[in-house]
């Protein structure tokens, strides 16, 4: 397989420690998870990210195509754990970088900018300026408390009791 090309926004992310100590929950077996960085549209949008550089499922090895419905579903479960949202929105498109990246996005019932494609509305907002980021102290404390709950278990992901 080819190297992960220089560009890679994602594969940088996974090499910097800067970004490692401020976002990064946890690695295990063929997954990172992270809080989404500055700016982040909510506290608790976490990004279920591929280790490995590959552009989607179409790449998945078989073991990795077994063990993603596992990963996205601890993640989802910590989004929920952590933001007390009512439900959790995966939206992974790929185009912004082509790297694997799953965006799980916490909805807040009665809070109109987390519903549907609304929220798209709102992270654009957010990377225009055009509204306030989640408090990066509440980011970091939440990152926080997702390390202490975030746990792996063989190649897979589950959440701590």
């Amino acid at each position: 397989m080819a190297p992960p090309p220089a560009t890679c926004g994602v594969c940088r992310l996974h090499a910097d420690p800067i970004a490692r100590q401020r976002w990064e929950i946890g690695r295990q077996g063929f997954w990172l998870l992270r809080h989404h960085p500055d700016p982040a549209p909510l506290a608790g949008w976490l990004i279920l990210d591929a280790r490995r550089h590959l552009s989607g499922p179409i790449d998945f090895s078989p073991a990795e195509a077994r063990d993603w419905g596992g990963a996205v579903q601890a993640a989802s479960s910590l989004v929920r754990d952590l933001s007390g949202c009512d439900r959790v929105y995966g939206v992974l498109f790929g185009e912004g970088a082509r790297h694997l990246h799953l965006h799980l996005i916490p909805r807040h019932a009665g809070d109109g900018a987390t519903e549907s494609w609304a929220v798209a509305d709102l992270y654009r907002a957010v990377a225009q300026g055009q509204r306030s980021a989640a408090d990066p102290a509440v980011v970091a404390a939440l990152v926080q408390r997702a390390r202490s709950l975030w746990i792996g278990a063989g190649e897979g992901s589950t959440l701590a009791p």
